[in-house]
């Protein structure tokens, strides 16, 4: 009886045990969602072997994480979009080889890098950020491959134009700045948004859950489903930043930021590469073949059902894409230097 007694006692231990943090998750998902997003990308950062690290120029410091060491391959500068920050390259990260030696930086006034009211947030103000964050941290030793997404696309872009000796080669993915060929669904709302003077809540800035799901459905071909506390947290995390992000997104739209990719591509020298989402509903997949027109001998892959999102939803897709240009020109590059 005893022992009996002994093994009850034994399993509403290991019960209470277990539960504690069971509830403790189930607390954190209903109660601080945001709290509990800022763990997996905590978790995620980790696992993958990422190291957060702070680059100080001036009394401006940039945050960004970090893995390997520059070696054989070149090092990869990876530029978030617009609102984003460096985590979002996370699901990227997690298909690229080990050894290689990787960055994501938060781009100015972004997550933890530095946001002051007298900066400079146009596509060549931030141009000039990148160039310091790549000096500070000597990046430039050696010409790096550069990966910019959407708003980070076009801020690759015109970094290539303007530093070609630093870029051995770049990706640009959706990136914005183009004229494209096509209106999308988010044309349509920028032109209500002007129409109506901008008195009309920014799609790109959601200020409910509604709103974020919105968002995700514009931004993304892929249908996720996202429970209702996570779409809470998601807001709750950019609720704080949100006029910041409209300081940032009024801009990207104006006459001197619209169209500064465009303005530069014939400048850029560096081979190019091109992903974009056929589906894409931000930025139309036709600025593909514009870009080409300009860049002639630039390499364009479209991927099917996708949108604008590519890093969130194609991501090992996108890690082969670029693992292959990366390889095949710097194969070519030893072939010339060869013969």
């Amino acid at each position: 009886m005893a022992a009996d007694l002994d093994v009850v006692n034994l399993f509403v231990i290991a019960s209470a045990t277990l539960a504690i943090p069971i509830l403790a998750f189930v607390a954190s998902f209903l109660l601080w969602p945001s709290a509990l997003i800022k763990v997996y990308h905590w978790y995620w950062r980790r696992t993958l072997g990422l190291q957060v690290r702070y680059a100080d120029c001036g009394g401006y410091r940039f945050c960004y994480s970090c893995r390997g060491k520059p070696g054989m391959r070149p090092s990869i500068l990876l530029l978030h979009s617009f609102s984003a920050h460096k985590d979002m390259w996370l699901t990227v990260v997690k298909y690229l080889p080990k050894h290689l030696h990787i960055l994501c930086v938060d781009m100015p006034g972004h997550e933890g890098t530095t946001r002051t009211n007298t900066e400079d947030y146009s596509i060549q103000g931030q141009v000039r950020r990148i160039r310091q964050f790549v000096e500070a941290i000597r990046l430039n030793r050696k010409p790096f491959h550069l990966v910019g997404t959407s708003m980070g696309g076009s801020v690759a872009g015109v970094y290539a134009a303007c530093y070609p000796p630093d870029i051995c080669s770049m990706t640009l993915i959706c990136p914005d700045g183009i004229k494209h060929l096509s209106e999308t669904k988010f044309d349509n709302h920028l032109q209500d948004l002007q129409y109506n003077q901008y008195t009309l809540n920014i799609p790109l800035i959601p200020t409910t859950p509604e709103e974020m799901e919105d968002m995700l459905k514009l931004c993304s071909h892929v249908r996720f489903k996202i429970p209702q506390p996570i779409l809470q947290g998601l807001v709750d995390v950019r609720l704080p930043h949100n006029d910041f992000y409209e300081e940032v997104f009024m801009e990207l739209i104006s006459e001197r930021s619209r169209y500064a990719l465009q303005e530069h591509l014939h400048l850029i020298s560096a081979p190019l590469q091109i992903i974009w989402g056929k589906q894409d509903q931000v930025v139309d997949v036709s600025g593909a073949a514009v870009i080409e027109g300009h860049v002639p001998g630039c390499r364009v892959d479209l991927l099917d059902g996708c949108g604008h999102s590519v890093v969130m939803e194609k991501p090992r897709r996108t890690a082969k894409l670029i693992l292959e240009f990366i390889i095949s020109k710097q194969n070519t590059s030893t072939t010339k230097k060869s013969s």
